[in-house]
């Protein structure tokens, strides 16, 4: 096990990607302490992707390519001027609330950012708003992406886990909405202080009219994919191919803002980035394999038992582990790492896989506004022109929402459990 985590750190400090890193460690293992297991190696690899879950993945990744490029975003931003514009602050405001919605279409916080981040940051900018607020913020509110369902990471701690998409999709929403309602809170007192300014929105039947109509295909969108699943008409894999077809012939058809000879291009983008989640989730496929050999699980769970942690003070201690790792490690590789690990121990103590994935997914998504790693400061440091570090700063009044909601979600279970159990049934 020293030889597994000293090289997966050596490979991570020189630069080696992930997978190749967990994949290059494993291999190690096995060729030093495990030989005679060597032959079961490639089809281990392969057993790691195969799922009819993971088929949902890459349609999801679709649709949010599609969403981005067939004018969804656009729609969206001027529906949520009608509410939030006039308020102090007001570009702020619409910023939460569109990506709030967006969440609900793309389930990619990476995707957000990049789609609000190309509106919103150049339109604060020309009224004046500080450049590292306006980026901090389009960052801070992208981590909805990954919380609000339907959720690509949700998508992939649901096959980790073998738990329902469904209720784990039900178990994130009051948390999402949570982290909305408190960043907006925030963004009220940041725009008193410091006197951001209101805009001028034609609230008149004609505009209010005019801005609902063009948003209500957009809006329809969440409610087909993630309504579908919750009531058992579809399974995850099959909202995720209506979802994309219908962000296809909206994008098409309705805004017409997409055409034909721009799909050759998306659908490689979408490739490219399913390819790239698929093989972290294959080589970390044999990782947990390790972790089983090595009966990791069950001396986490025996430390649990002699350190004598309730359930909240055992959540309370992996909370810390989660956000440690999520600074140097993506989402994926993270989720597929944490899950066997922590999952085992913590059912024991009574904690339902559905609260659990739920502190999963919150405390991984604050790592992507957090140096080095970071993928949503990247993504708006290319719009905003600003360095990570300034992004991260701006960000950090935004990410106080997150922390408060990780520690109430862990306190109390009911925010996770009490919506999935009412709709799904417990089990």
């Amino acid at each position: 096990m020293t030889l597994l985590l000293c090289s997966l750190v050596v490979l991570l400090i020189m630069g080696v990607p992930v997978a190749y890193s967990m994949g290059t460690s494993g291999l190690l293992y096995f060729l030093i302490h495990q030989p005679t297991l060597i032959t079961v190696l490639p089809a281990r690899v392969f057993s790691g992707m195969d799922s009819s879950v993971m088929i949902a993945l890459p349609l999801f990744i679709v649709m949010g390519h599609f969403m981005n490029h067939g004018g969804l975003t656009s729609r969206l931003i001027d529906f949520c001027m009608l509410f939030a514009g006039r308020l102090r602050g007001g570009l702020g405001h619409v910023s939460i609330m569109a990506s709030m919605i967006i969440s609900g279409i793309s389930g990619s916080s990476v995707s957000d950012a990049a789609s609000i981040g190309q509106v919103m940051i150049p339109a604060m900018k020309k009224r004046k708003y500080p450049l590292r607020f306006a980026a901090g913020l389009v960052a801070g509110a992208s981590t909805m992406g990954m919380i609000i369902p339907p959720s690509i990471p949700m998508v992939i701690y649901a096959f980790v886990a073998s738990e329902s998409v469904g209720k784990l999709f039900l178990g994130s929403m009051i948390a999402g909405l949570m982290v909305g309602v408190m960043m907006m809170a925030i963004t009220v007192f940041m725009a008193r202080r410091h006197n951001y300014p209101c805009e001028d929105v034609d609230l008149s039947a004609a505009v209010i009219g005019e801005c609902c109509k063009h948003a209500l295909p957009a809006l329809a969108m969440p409610i087909i994919v993630v309504g579908s699943v919750v009531s058992g008409i579809t399974t995850a894999t099959e909202s995720a191919a209506i979802g994309t077809l219908y962000s296809l012939l909206v994008g098409l058809f309705v805004y017409k803002e997409m055409k034909i000879r721009d799909l050759p291009g998306l659908f490689k983008d979408a490739i490219l980035s399913s390819a790239n989640v698929m093989i972290i989730i294959a080589f970390c496929g044999v990782f947990t394999w390790i972790l089983a050999l090595e009966h990791v699980t069950e001396a986490v769970g025996l430390l649990f038992v002699q350190m004598h942690l309730s359930p909240v003070a055992a959540l309370l201690v992996v909370d810390v582990v989660i956000l440690a790792i999520g600074f140097f490690v993506d989402v994926s590789p993270a989720i597929m790492l944490l899950t066997p690990i922590f999952l085992p121990p913590l059912q024991l103590l009574g904690v339902s896989p559905i609260q659990f994935g739920n502190i999963l997914i919150v405390g991984l998504a604050i790592g992507l506004v957090t140096p080095p790693v970071g993928m949503c400061l990247n993504v708006v440091s290319t719009i905003s022109g600003l360095s990570i570090v300034q992004i991260f700063r701006g960000s950090m009044p935004f990410l106080i929402a997150n922390l408060l909601v990780l520690f109430l979600i862990s306190i109390f279970p009911a925010l996770s459990d009490w919506l999935p159990n009412l709709l799904m049934g417990s089990q």
